[in-house]
């Protein structure tokens, strides 16, 4: 399969909510709710479906609202490898706030794709 990269540089084909809504998995849900959860926003199992960053139908919670997102589709990007802003204020904000998925790792894909 064909890795799916997130405007800000994530495998969206290696996310739980991905995987959960692909394989219909439960179990998966479940462990994004632990892991994604916070004291402030508590998260449902139903909230732990997505598509993928560019598909525009289920997004996972978050996805909805990202700025970075909301941003590269204004800019009809693919994803913020294509911006000639990378990295700006906004993808480094949502980086700083990654829990499972180091800052590191979604910068190296977006710079992957911009080296061509």
């Amino acid at each position: 399969m064909r890795k799916m990269i997130a405007m800000c540089g994530l495998i969206c084909n290696d996310c739980f909510a991905y995987i959960a809504k692909l394989e219909n998995n439960d179990g998966m849900r479940e462990k994004a709710v632990e892991l994604w959860s916070t004291d402030e926003d508590r998260l449902k199992p139903s909230e732990i479906d997505c598509d993928g960053c560019l598909a525009g139908k289920a997004l996972y919670k978050f996805c909805l609202v990202c700025d970075v997102r909301k941003c590269g589709l204004e800019r009809s990007f693919k994803n913020c490898a294509n911006c000639d802003r990378f990295p700006c204020e906004k993808l480094e904000n949502l980086w700083r706030g990654f829990r499972t998925v180091s800052r590191e790792v979604a910068k190296a894909n977006l710079e992957r794709i911009r080296s061509g």
